[in-house]
């Protein structure tokens, strides 16, 4: 700048200069226009100086945009048009992008919002119909139930005529009880029973027809198979079971067999268990009081004798009734799902091969004790114990081998039936000595 006006005094540079400072500068002054030895220093001369300066600078700058004037306006001019150039082309892009926008927002975002409700709609109508598909099916399964709990229980009809009870409905409303328990168990995603649990309805069934059903069913069975008899040898029998009556029986207990074992397996186990030990019991007294009066003996006897046709009867049902599909839901022991029969689990439970074995050779380890006890009191029993020793050995010996016999019509497990009549004999005899 001091190149292009070489009548200027001002030292351009040094004020253009990065490294310039205003403090170096003005003690620059101070000590060109002041001796050092001074002792006032005088600032009016410095300051003359720089107030100067710049009123050249202005004068310069003044002069300088007076000349330039024209050309600056021109080129502000031409850059204030050509910005405006460049905003008018942009909002022009900006416009576009705008109606792009709204348009693409309507035909496809709209829409899009508008198709995600109504795909929401239809998911929500869908589980709906599915749950009212699987309530329409558990109250069909319900009424049919219900029908088939009056076949089992017997009604009266209007004209008060009273239907006969159906034993082999047990099955079938047992059958029925396992395709709702399936459908109700099936609660997990996408399942047949998903939220069942939390229709009202449903609940309802389970409370009013489903648990007291279930109920009623298992309470049956058990009762059926708790007084299950086949032996006409009891006393109280007048006359001999028929064909007909003794096969209604097999098929009367063969249903409750088969309900049981639908309904919950261990609960069969349980009251096939349960059937001879109450057997052992009646007969372990009984025996013990008829020891201690003679007279009574033989009556006892084919009582007992009666009791183990029963138990015979009913190994032989067991043998030939093959388990069917149990409840998924209930629990079920290994030995439960790999039998071929109802027998095995039973023997297995009892630790034994055969079931009238069991029942005499526990029969034989409880009265062991009792005679014992009625020997050691002593007293006119005891005496006629000891004298009618070989009629009471061959009396007990023929009520084993007639019990072990199978009643008319089922034919039982052979097996070595002797070896149980010296048990018992032996468990009477042993105490009585020579």
């Amino acid at each position: 700048m001091a190149e292009e006006d070489g009548q200027s005094y001002i030292d351009y540079d040094a004020f253009l200069d990065p490294d310039f400072s205003p403090t170096a500068f003005a003690n620059s002054l101070v000590i060109a226009t002041n001796n050092p030895s001074d002792t006032p220093i005088d600032l009016s001369t410095p300051l003359s100086r720089v107030l100067f300066d710049i009123q050249e600078i202005d004068t310069h700058i003044h002069t300088l945009t007076t000349k330039s004037a024209i050309p600056l306006l021109t080129h502000t001019k031409d850059q204030a048009d050509a910005g405006q150039r460049i905003v008018d082309d942009v909002e022009t892009q900006i416009a576009s992008l705008t109606d792009g926008h709204q348009r693409l927002q309507k035909e496809v975002i709209q829409r899009y919002e508008e198709a995600d409700q109504v795909r929401i709609a239809v998911e929500n109508l869908w589980e709906t119909v599915r749950i009212g598909r699987s309530v329409t099916r558990c109250l069909t399964l319900g009424r049919q139930l219900e029908t088939q709990m009056t076949e089992v229980t017997g009604s009266t009809n209007s004209a008060g005529q009273a239907s006969k009870e159906d034993h082999r409905a047990m099955v079938r409303a047992s059958n029925t009880l396992l395709a709702v328990r399936h459908i109700l168990a099936a609660s997990g995603p996408d399942e047949e029973g998903e939220h069942l649990s939390k229709v009202n309805l449903i609940t309802y069934l389970q409370n009013s027809l489903l648990t007291p059903a279930e109920t009623s069913l298992r309470n049956r069975a058990q009762q059926i198979i708790r007084e299950f008899s086949m032996s006409s040898l009891a006393p109280s029998s007048n006359t001999p079971a028929t064909y007909a009556q003794s096969e209604e029986t097999k098929s009367r207990t063969t249903s409750a067999l088969l309900t049981l074992q639908m309904l919950n397996p261990r609960l069969l186990l349980a009251a096939l268990q349960a059937y001879p030990r109450t057997s052992l019991t009646s007969s372990q007294a009984s025996i013990a009081r008829a020891l201690s009066n003679l007279p009574t003996l033989d009556r006892t006897l084919l009582e007992v004798s009666a009791r183990c046709q029963n138990i015979v009867a009913l190994e032989s049902l067991l043998d030939g009734i093959k388990p069917p599909q149990a409840d998924p839901t209930k629990p079920t022991a290994g030995a439960e799902e790999q039998a071929g029969n109802l027998l095995d689990p039973l023997l297995a439970a009892l630790d034994t091969s055969s079931l009238p074995s069991f029942f005499w050779r526990s029969l034989a380890e409880g009265l062991a004790p009792r005679v014992g006890d009625l020997v050691s009191k002593g007293g006119m029993g005891a005496r006629a114990l000891k004298t009618q020793r070989e009629r009471v050995k061959d009396s007990i010996r023929e009520c084993v081998l007639r019990g072990s016999q199978s009643p008319g019509g089922i034919r039982g497990r052979a097996g070595a039936w002797e070896r149980e009549a010296a048990v018992m004999v032996g468990s009477v005899t042993g105490s009585l000595g020579r």
